[in-house]
């Protein structure tokens, strides 16, 4: 009997964990399910994280409102940037009569990564809406968490960045870190942020760099002080390696690629925790430095008084903040590497000089600049400051793009070509089995037209000469390397590489040719359209991390986005 009941137990196990397993996909489903009540949460990449894990654990405790209606709150995260024009896109939609308040597209909280962007939401619906105060002010809106903004180098860079008063001010005409400081090390000053169009943290460093060179707090700055110092803050981009869509991933790829990719990083205190946490052997840890001044990006939750916000949603919201502002929910916060937005909230164990950040750090906090001054700066940056680019676009138009693929391709390389800054040009080159001559492209009338003629030219025929593409791209651009600028080569394909003269192998070995450690670097960006199995991910993977770049994967559905998103890089 003894022995019966032994025998018994594993079995009882294994139905137990079907049940468990079961009543786990049955939570999964009805939270897919849910028809209740639903609050959508649009926040900043920063806080991305925080607030999925923060809604999972709020949803499990089956939330009701007081008049018993249940409800559901769901995280999607955006560059802050992107977020300001979702909302007033949507808000001038509402006045259009084109989309209507009880839309599933609005958000009910918005919480974007500083306050910067959340004085320009203010002031760009008020555009569309005046008078209606639809965005409630800064001081209106809880504080869900922070992180400032901080300088990010290995070691004996951050060392010089200490010792001298203002860092940007050395950015400025500074070559080498021996010029910012005499003990520094030679090296070429490589520097990255986030773009400002798209990123809080690229906008609040844009801003904080013109606070620099012009001596003056943000909130003095007017628009003619952004005419009078472009100078200055052309310099200090033209030392820029590459911009990013996510303060984090470029941080994580600062530690990946080394100093010779970017010796200094504009980025969060949290983005230095998270890449000093994935730290494999052989990688050199990274350390914030905290400039005298500098800005807190604070993360609040702005619940809109607006038409698309129903008194139910409000009352939601308002619970869900609350949640978000427990201290056991602050708790994944400060475990994630951001600053409690409650009084009172321990930091988390990260933050100690073994992920590079000093917990007691003292600065002063800058104020955003008026939303007339920000968008003076936004436009003198994409027209004037930013560093121009020149990017080989390679595009496979091989037989495996037929249906519904070279369409979205299409579509998608007319947008990129529409949208291309006065410092921006392409190179568009079309493979098959032949690969043709590049279309030079820019933002010009001229140059437009040029791009719209090729695209609306691509036909599917042939075979795959993904490699050999590969190659003659990177050799037209080292023939015609545009000078100070960012270079790279952006390669499209759906297909394995099937009638190349040369092999990987030998293609990685060519690619290593390419000065990534030098000012005359090519660094490669790939991606794989459509569906696994149709093309070698793995090879894909190889081509672009042999020089600094990435590899990404897309389909019609998701391939606008990402080449808009891999624009920004550029």
């Amino acid at each position: 009997m003894i022995f019966k009941d032994f025998l018994l137990i594993p079995r009882l196990a294994a139905v137990f964990s079907v049940l468990l397993l079961t009543a786990c996909n049955g939570t999964s489903n009805s939270a897919n399910n849910f028809t209740g009540l639903k609050v959508k949460v649009l926040v900043g990449s920063a806080l991305g994280d925080f607030c999925n894990q923060a809604a999972t654990n709020f949803n499990a405790t089956q939330p009701k409102l007081d008049n018993g209606t249940a409800f559901q709150a769901s995280c999607e995260a955006q560059g802050s940037g992107d977020i300001v024009t979702k909302v007033v896109s949507l808000a001038t939609q509402l006045k259009n009569g084109t989309l209507q308040a009880d839309a599933v597209d609005f958000p009910t909280i918005i919480s974007l990564d500083g306050d910067i962007y959340h004085s320009q939401l203010i002031y760009r619906i008020n555009q569309v809406y005046p008078g209606q105060n639809y965005i409630p002010q800064i001081t209106d809106s809880e504080l869900v968490a922070s992180t400032p903004m901080v300088f990010m180098a290995q070691r004996d860079v951050a060392e010089g960045l200490r010792k001298v008063a203002d860092p940007y001010k050395a950015l400025v005409t500074a070559k080498t870190h021996r010029d910012i400081d005499a003990s520094g090390p030679p090296t070429v000053v490589h520097y990255v942020h986030a773009a400002p169009t798209r990123s809080n943290s690229g906008l609040q460093t844009l801003v904080a760099q013109y606070a620099s060179v012009s001596s003056k707090r943000p909130e003095e700055l007017t628009v003619a002080d952004v005419q009078k110092f472009q100078p200055q803050i052309q310099q200090i981009q033209s030392k820029i390696t590459r911009y990013g869509v996510s303060t984090n991933s470029l941080a994580q790829a600062m530690v990946k690629n080394g100093p010779f990719w970017a010796s200094v990083g504009s980025v969060y205190e949290s983005s230095t925790i998270a890449a000093n946490s994935g730290l494999q052997p052989g990688q050199e840890r990274y350390e914030a430095v905290y400039p005298k001044v500098t800005f807190t990006s604070n993360m609040r939750a702005i619940v809109p008084k607006a038409p698309w916000v129903s008194a139910d949603e409000r009352a939601a919201a308002e619970k869900f903040i609350i949640y978000l502002r427990s201290p056991q929910t602050q708790k994944i916060a400060t475990d994630l590497g951001l600053r409690p937005g409650t009084p009172g909230v321990a930091l988390g164990p990260k933050f100690t000089a073994e992920f590079g950040v000093n917990s007691q750090a003292k600065y002063d906090s800058l104020r955003p600049p008026k939303p007339e001054v920000v968008e003076a700066m936004l436009k003198s940056w994409q027209e004037v400051a930013k560093k121009p680019s020149l990017v080989v676009v390679v595009v496979d138009s091989s037989g495996s793009m037929s249906g519904n693929k070279l369409p979205a391709v299409q579509n998608t390389l007319q947008n990129y070509v529409k949208n291309l800054g006065p410092k921006e040009q392409i190179a568009l080159i079309d493979f098959d089995s032949a690969i043709r001559p590049p279309v030079l492209v820019d933002g010009t009338p001229q140059g437009r037209d040029r791009g719209l003629q090729f695209i609306s030219s691509l036909a599917v025929e042939g075979g795959t000469k993904l490699y050999d593409a590969a190659l003659y791209a990177r050799n037209w651009l080292q023939q015609n390397l545009r000078k100070d600028a960012i270079n790279a080569v952006l390669i499209l394909t759906d297909g394995e590489d099937s009638e190349s003269k040369i092999n990987l192998n030998q293609l990685s070995e060519e690619l290593k040719k390419s000065g990534f450690s030098t000012d005359q670097r090519i660094s490669f960006f790939t991606v794989g359209y459509g569906k696994e199995g149709e093309f070698n991910p793995k090879a894909l993977k190889t081509i672009a991390e042999s020089n600094g770049g990435y590899y990404s994967k897309g389909d019609p559905e998701t391939i606008s986005r990402l080449m808009a998103d891999l624009q920004v890089e550029f």
